[in-house]
């Protein structure tokens, strides 16, 4: 799973966005210097990471086949981690990390340990990870014979110890308020939803809220490395998952061996994360206007105009219409907005959300409320998408200070949603909770080459609407040593698992070998999706 906003996950104020990134728009809260008593803390984290990776290492994993309703079928086993809640307290309370495996396909002689992946968010699992290999997928084929897959759910993620916010089926209900405001009242009753969100996650998991933070997922990361006997990490981080990435290599960079980073998050204290989600408004934009214009040039097809404005102006009906009232009384703005941003996140959905469109506007309504409205039956699935937005919510509010005052919100976003506004205000209503956060908020660390760090490679596509392009620049420049692989004029977020042979080859060549090419390269974009 790369997405890291799912079409289900609607909070209750609105649709969201993804995560983020690009270039600073002023307006937001500086990253505090930190203080002698967060050093002193952070000492102690540090040694507690120490005691509990070597408490996991003499543990090991007590791999068994799966669950039989985690959906993981044989020979992929699953197995726990036990790590600390609180680093600091390393001997205090303790929570179990589900985490899974497949075994290299190659030889004895060929394994080279274990590849452990993070799909992003974040709040997403990456027990998905090991069924590329059951599944054959082509791209992973060579990197399978060399390496176990070995995937986990973060804390407080799907089985380690999930933290929730809201009931699923209350959260999941349909319709939701059009996330684009009309009036201060639109905007008070929103900011009313947020302050509530933020309450029910201190209501319901108040005790794991300020230890939800990136810098304790990286902690545990490093226990799951020495829980697999390994000395060394092997890492493949998507979205999310590259800052999770970016923070480890700070943390512990001699405990890397190898690093693959893709779609990535910018890194800078500045832009974690009230910025980003600001930046990530811009991009979506651009990236929707790709995908319009293909419309266009597609019209054979789809039918819903032969230029951009045509397609836009069939949109803007569309959600006229929604707002009106719910189609099928239940695909409101909101849910025509989770439901549509999958195109400019992934060229995947480009055929199937155009298909979908083109069916309503030639008379189906039908297929718009199939694709787009909640599945309310859905009880597995809702209770998986209400704690995603929790620990999405969890971390972003706990890792990072937030602003606090609703003028600067107000006044950032309403700026924004004049030209940029497929997803400005979505993604506000979002991110809105952590201005009324009632856990801790930290700070966040300082992404930069430590010795002992090893040549990460870095992937990245220009047009990326969830994390953009600037991201992986600065990435690049913290990480000395590191090389930047650009595919140029594509923008699907997540390239490593798409076909590309620029690509693919040298990701697999790094991963197998080691070598990296003597300078960055820019790669033509992968094939353009056809109808």
């Amino acid at each position: 799973m790369r997405d890291i906003r799912p079409k289900s996950r609607l909070l209750a104020l609105g649709s969201a966005g993804a995560l983020v990134t690009a270039t600073l728009i002023a307006g937001a809260v500086s990253a505090p210097a930190a203080s002698a008593d967060s050093r002193h803390t952070h000492n102690r984290e540090a040694r507690g990471a120490e005691i509990a990776a070597a408490r996991a290492a003499k543990a090991g994993v007590d791999w068994k086949d799966c669950p039989a309703d985690w959906g993981l079928e044989k020979p992929i086993q699953c197995g726990w981690v036990s790590v600390p809640v609180d680093y600091a307290r390393p001997h205090g309370k303790q929570i179990e990390l589900a985490v899974d495996r497949i075994g290299n396909t190659g030889t004895p002689r060929e394994r080279q340990g274990a590849l452990v992946y993070n799909p992003g968010g974040p709040g997403g699992s990456g027990m998905r990870f090991p069924r590329r290999v059951t599944t054959n997928a082509a791209v992973w084929a060579d990197v399978a014979k060399a390496y176990d897959f070995v995937g986990f759910d973060p804390r407080g993620v799907g089985h380690s110890a999930p933290i929730s916010c809201a009931d699923p089926q209350e959260f999941v209900k349909a319709p939701k308020a059009d996330p684009v405001p009309d009036t201060e009242a639109d905007k008070t009753a929103q900011r009313k939803l947020a302050r509530a969100y933020a309450k029910g996650c201190a209501e319901r998991s108040g005790g794991m809220l300020s230890y939800m933070t990136t810098l304790n997922t990286a902690r545990d990361l490093d226990v799951i490395r020495a829980a697999l006997g390994e000395k060394k990490l092997n890492y493949l981080g998507v979205s999310y998952g590259t800052y999770l990435g970016a923070v480890y290599g700070t943390l512990f960079p001699g405990h890397l061996r190898r690093m693959v980073v893709d779609s990535v998050v910018d890194p800078s204290r500045e832009n974690i994360w009230y910025e980003a989600n600001l930046n990530q408004d811009i991009a979506f934009e651009g990236r929707w206007k790709d995908w319009e214009d293909w419309v266009a040039a597609n019209d054979a097809a789809f039918h819903l105009g032969t230029t951009r404005a045509a397609v836009q102006a069939e949109w803007l009906k569309l959600r006229a219409t929604a707002k009106k009232s719910p189609i099928g009384g239940v695909v409101g703005p909101a849910e025509l907005i989770a439901f549509f941003q999958s195109a400019p996140y992934y060229d995947s959905s480009w055929v199937p959300v155009a298909s979908v469109f083109g069916k309503y506007v030639a008379g189906d309504t039908q297929a718009l409320v199939d694709a787009a409205a909640p599945d309310l039956s859905d009880t597995a699935g809702n209770i998986a998408s209400e704690n995603s937005n929790a620990v999405y919510t969890a971390v972003e509010c706990s890792d990072t200070k937030w602003p606090t005052s609703w003028r600067t919100w107000d006044r950032d976003n309403t700026r924004l949603n004049k030209d940029y506004p497929f997803m400005t205000w979505a993604n506000a209503w979002m991110n809105l909770p952590c201005a009324t956060w009632s856990g801790k908020q930290g700070t966040p660390v300082e992404v930069r080459t430590h010795k002992g760090l090893p040549g990460v490679l870095i992937v990245q596509s220009t047009r990326d609407a969830a994390t953009p392009y600037p991201g992986a620049v600065d990435l690049h420049k913290r990480f000395k040593g590191s090389r930047l692989i650009t595919e140029k004029d594509a923008g699907s977020h997540g390239v490593t698992s798409l076909v590309n042979p620029c690509i693919n080859e040298r990701v697999d060549t790094y991963l197998l070998t080691g070598r990296m090419d003597t300078s960055d390269v820019t790669c033509a974009p992968h094939a353009t999706p056809k109808p």
